[in-house]
């Protein structure tokens, strides 16, 4: 009878032993791991909220497929973690610069998610040759007051894009008068929305039947909108010293030729590629200039002036 007991209690005192070195592990993963567990161990249908608007617009999420289209863009770009997670990053260093040109021009700040969706922030050229953050053809960046030859590119230029971005959406919002059309508008082109509207007889876009990749380009906005307002919520955990900082430049103006743009990297003591960084609008390796137009160009402060040579004086 003793020895059976004493049995039991070794059993017992293993079975313990096992379950509190369960709990243990299970605990230390959850504080090592970021997010909760039923964000981080599952994959869970994400909440749509009852109301929502974008530029001052109220989205009709009680239509069923303006729901539905919400959700799955929210649920693609929250799940897709890596490119999301970089895009959070890269925008802090690229937003307050567009969100003070929008301010300036009176353009809703909600259109900071714009080249978000057009281009990831990053200065790519589609299939079509649209160009830059805001992904501009070359007859609409020229239309736009833009300069594009093969010397300069300016659609490559953050900040003269997105003033000429401004000036096309407050166009297409006075032929419009909503933001939602516009946007469709940006994607699809404004006669084409225009000749939607005339055959089908709406006036609102969330009754226009538009090709998928327009359909799904508001939406897209509204979920990176919501993700960027509250990132945690969705399970993205990033420290401040994290995020991708806004970099200091200074101006050097150019009014002349340039022969060679290597040459004028070393003269301002940085190289090259940090030269074409700041200044990708730049597109040959050297500027010829004809009209003596005058030129800014930025140069990285100190310690982004850093070069792999300097590094090893």
């Amino acid at each position: 009878m003793n020895r059976n007991l004493s049995y039991f209690l070794l059993l017992l005192l293993v079975v313990v032993f096992i379950l509190g070195s369960v709990v243990y592990q299970q605990r230390h993963r959850d504080v090592s791991l970021p997010g909760t567990n039923k964000q981080y161990y599952k994959i869970v249908p994400l909440t749509i909220p009852d109301t929502l608007s974008f530029a001052g617009e109220e989205v009709p999420l009680d239509i069923f497929y303006v729901r539905e289209a919400l959700d799955r863009e929210l649920s693609v770009n929250t799940y897709w973690h890596s490119s999301t997670l970089q895009l959070i990053k890269r925008a802090h260093r690229w937003l307050p610069l567009i969100d003070t040109i929008l301010l300036h021009e009176g353009v809703p700040l909600d259109f900071r998610y714009m080249p978000l969706v057009e281009s990831g922030l990053q200065n790519v050229v589609s299939p079509a040759h649209a160009v830059g953050f805001w992904q501009l053809l070359k007859s609409t960046a020229k239309e736009y007051g833009l300069e594009v030859n093969n010397e300069v590119d300016e659609r490559y230029d953050v900040e003269k894009s997105t003033r000429a971005a401004c000036r096309y959406l407050k166009k297409a919002y006075k032929k419009f008068g909503s933001w939602a059309l516009v946007i469709a508008s940006y994607n699809a082109g404004q006669k084409r929305i225009a000749r939607f509207m005339k055959q089908q007889k709406s006036e609102s876009f969330y009754d226009l039947l538009v090709a998928d990749e327009t359909s799904r380009y508001i939406y897209r906005m509204l979920a990176l909108k919501m993700i960027f307002e509250n990132p945690e919520k969705y399970g993205f955990y990033i420290e401040p010293s994290q995020e991708y900082p806004v970099i200091p430049t200074r101006s050097v103006e150019v009014k002349g030729a340039v022969k060679s743009w290597a040459d004028f990297a070393q003269k301002q003591g940085i190289s090259y590629k940090l030269l074409k960084y700041f200044n990708p609008w730049l597109r040959k390796t050297s500027l010829k200039n004809k009209h003596h137009k005058t030129y800014r160009i930025k140069i990285p402060e100190a310690p982004f002036n850093l070069t792999d040579e300097k590094l090893k004086e």
